[in-house]
């Protein structure tokens, strides 16, 4: 099976299982909502983040070791291959009990980041957080397992176990909600269904790479590990600047407002994420073709296909931004909850929204720098960001609010928009990155052109929220959008090689494409 199809693959199994995560974690919410009210789905989503941040100690090993495993996957070399593999696990249970040692000295300080916790006490809070910090411990005994199954390009596997996992967990936490309405019983469920799949995915994984279970393994050479270590130094760097960026806006809301505050901004940014996880299975997907692309092609070949990888995002993260700053407020307030309480600010959904099309952006950036093994030379951007971040947002959520909380999440995100292109345009394709921000600029002004058109259309059309008038909206924006984008960007070269891509593989539009060509 080629790169190609493995990618498909991959997009396929990635897509059904992001929509169906997005369709359950939907209900499970709700469900929540409805049950344990705003207090304990702010307090959720504030100990999901604290846990996020603990993350941080896998220093990006995972990565670097992912890395490593494409020449020796890519050549058959099991002896190679068990190195890596008996290396990665090593380094993994001693992250889980680096990521144990430190959840447990920080769980005194909770009492600091949950303002205005309602009737909930110190004792409640501390027991829930402890069953979060066990179900992060425990994804680490089975984490490296994933690393070869993923250098293959089987990241299919991975996805369809997460997905089976994440039905079960809230099926079981849905039943148990009902029945006791208990936030309590409510995590000892999830704690079970985890234990239980990581047990299973322990078994089948011994099976499907027995050769892992051989005790002749012989130890990584002075060499071999000491590219890993160099690597891992750079995206320590990088994983620390982002979870300062990313994983502490809840945290810093929550200590700062409230926790209920913290509770309404997780669910635009819950919607936003796995709707826009739904785009990244794309990109996520053809990393592995990516690093097998760099071993093998041209510079010119790689450079091709990157423009024409960065073109599609830009396309659908575009679609996604118009599409969230219109529909979201109307959503949430309107079709899903039905109650203003629920809703935020127009500017703080900009704010939001923006931040989705540069992260989309970066996310070209950062996986083609994964699949090229570029981790040195941006290695303290993200630092760097992650301070700006922390700074400014804690400066502004004093003056202004949620608002300045995503005006530093915002202003640190660009940095790495303005600086990583010309890393990556002068390390892999030994080229100036002068015509990636004139693409950029042109991306921009059609999204901001289509937005601004939608507007008044909005107005016009859903003057009051319903069903029909939100279903009306999407299909609007849907056809607009896309319409624009076609109109101005069919002829380049990035949009010719993806018409015939996709048209080499569907019958029909390859009958459409000969039919051009004539």
């Amino acid at each position: 099976m080629g790169r190609i199809q493995k990618a498909g693959k991959n997009i396929i199994f990635g897509y059904i299982s992001n929509f169906v995560i997005l369709l359950v974690n939907f209900i499970q919410t709700t469900v929540f909502i409805y049950v344990l009210g705003k207090t304990l789905s702010g307090v959720n989503g504030v100990y999901t983040n604290v846990l996020s941040v603990l993350n941080l100690t896998e220093l990006g090993i995972g990565t670097a070791l992912n890395f490593s495993l494409y020449k020796p996957v890519a050549e058959r070399d099991y002896d190679k291959i068990k190195s890596y593999m008996r290396f990665y696990k090593r380094a993994y249970l001693t992250i889980a009990a680096v990521i144990t040692v430190l959840g447990i000295a920080i769980s005194p300080f909770l009492k600091y980041i949950l303002k205005n916790p309602g009737s909930l006490t110190v004792r409640e809070l501390t027991l829930y957080y402890y069953l979060f910090l066990f179900n992060t411990v425990i994804s680490y005994f089975v984490a490296y397992k994933y690393s070869l199954a993923n250098a293959e390009q089987k990241n299919y596997i991975q996805t369809n176990i997460t997905t089976l996992t994440k039905i079960a967990v809230a099926l079981v936490q849905i039943i148990v909600l009902v029945l006791t309405r208990n936030f309590l019983f409510y995590l000892l469920a999830q704690s079970f269904v985890e234990l239980v799949q990581k047990i299973f995915v322990t078994i089948y994984l011994n099976r499907l790479y027995p050769y892992l279970r051989d005790r002749d393994v012989k130890p990584l050479t002075t060499e071999e590990t000491q590219v890993i270590a160099t690597k891992t130094k750079a995206l320590v760097c990088s994983k620390i600047g982002d979870v300062a960026r990313l994983q502490t806006d809840t945290i810093i809301i929550s200590s700062f407002v409230n926790v209920d505050t913290a509770a309404v901004v997780n669910n635009y940014t819950y919607i936003i994420t796995y709707v826009g996880n739904l785009v990244n299975v794309i990109f996520e997907s053809v990393i592995s073709g990516f690093g097998n692309v760099v071993a093998t092609e041209s510079r010119e070949r790689q450079y091709r296909l990157f423009k024409v990888y960065r073109f599609f995002a830009c396309w659908l993260f575009g679609f996604g931004a118009v599409g969230f700053y219109h529909l979201l407020t109307p959503f949430i307030g309107g079709v899903w909850l039905h109650d203003e309480g629920w809703v935020l600010p127009q500017i703080i959904v900009l704010l939001l929204v923006m931040d989705f099309y540069f992260k989309g952006s970066r996310t070209v950036l950062m996986n083609f720098k994964i699949a090229s093994g570029v981790f040195e030379q941006d290695r303290y951007l993200p630092l760097i960001q992650g301070a700006v971040n922390l700074v400014v947002s804690i400066l502004l959520v004093q003056r202004i609010g949620v608002t300045g909380v995503y005006v530093g999440t915002l202003v640190s995100g660009i940095m790495a928009n303005l600086i990583r292109p010309g890393i990556i345009y002068r390390v892999c394709f030994e080229k100036k990155a002068w015509t990636y921000f004139g693409d950029s600029l042109k991306y921009i002004a059609v999204i901001l052109a289509v937005g601004g058109v939608v507007l008044p259309i909005r107005h016009m059309i859903m003057r009051e929220t319903t069903i029909l008038t939100f279903a009306v909206m999407v299909v609007v924006i849907t056809l607009l959008y896309n319409a624009v984008f076609l109109a101005v960007f069919h002829r380049t070269e990035e949009f010719i090689y993806l018409w015939e891509a996709v048209a080499a593989r569907v019958p029909v539009l390859k009958r459409i494409s000969e039919g051009r060509s004539r």
